[in-house]
């Protein structure tokens, strides 16, 4: 209760949808977070609509929880290697995991920045192309497999995905040819959110731009 409400309580609330307003805030205030983890040597492994919370009375302020899956991707900074199968596979939220995680590989910083992704995605129009095959992993990797494809060959992404704004066709583009041990350009990554917002006459800062009951 301390850290407010849950976001996928208010998604519920709203159709499981939000504004793309909203969005792009969540966008750079995670992106946020996730720089600051990956800056002292973890990953989450586990971004959710359930893990993060927004506080009713305050909606500047969004917190990020629930670190069951992190792990320490560099310890005294050097990161470990990709190694398939090293744990058990499909571990965490299963439609927001990334690839990485889908084949039992330890989450790098790509797989944060991937897991982020599906949740724009989701975010914003309320389902993924895999949301009514979570009870089968292997349809689910399959089908972000497919994804991650169309992204490299087609930044459009209209077969998959559907029509998204360009700010998050470009994010998916970069997040999903980093490599495995690569180290992102964050604040280039936030520059595609925080250039719509100024569209916008808004902030990633401001008030998030959801209905929030108590």
């Amino acid at each position: 209760p301390e850290l407010g409400r849950s976001l996928q309580s208010i998604l519920d609330d709203n159709k499981n949808k939000m504004t793309e307003k909203a969005v792009l805030q969540f966008a750079v205030r995670l992106l946020d977070v996730l720089e600051y983890l990956h800056e002292n040597e973890y990953t989450h492994g586990d971004l959710a609509a359930e893990n993060i919370y927004v506080n009713p009375a305050d909606l500047t302020v969004v917190t990020l929880a629930d670190f069951s899956f992190a792990f320490r991707y560099s310890p005294g900074g050097k990161h470990v290697p990709q190694r398939e199968c090293s744990r058990t596979p499909h571990e965490g939220t299963m439609e927001f995991i990334s690839l990485d995680s889908h084949r039992g590989a330890a989450p790098s910083r790509r797989s944060d920045l991937e897991s982020l992704g599906y949740c724009l995605v989701k975010w914003l129009w309320g389902a993924l192309p895999w949301s009514a095959d979570l009870t089968d992993p292997c349809v689910v990797t399959e089908e972000k497999e497919r994804c991650k494809a169309d992204v490299i060959k087609n930044p459009r992404l209209s077969s998959s995905w559907g029509a998204l704004p360009e700010s998050i066709q470009k994010y998916l583009q970069q997040v999903m040819t980093l490599e495995y041990e690569e180290k992102p350009n964050y604040e280039e990554l936030r520059q595609l959110f925080t250039k719509p917002l100024q569209l916008m006459r808004a902030s990633a800062y401001d008030s998030v731009d959801l209905r929030v009951a108590p």
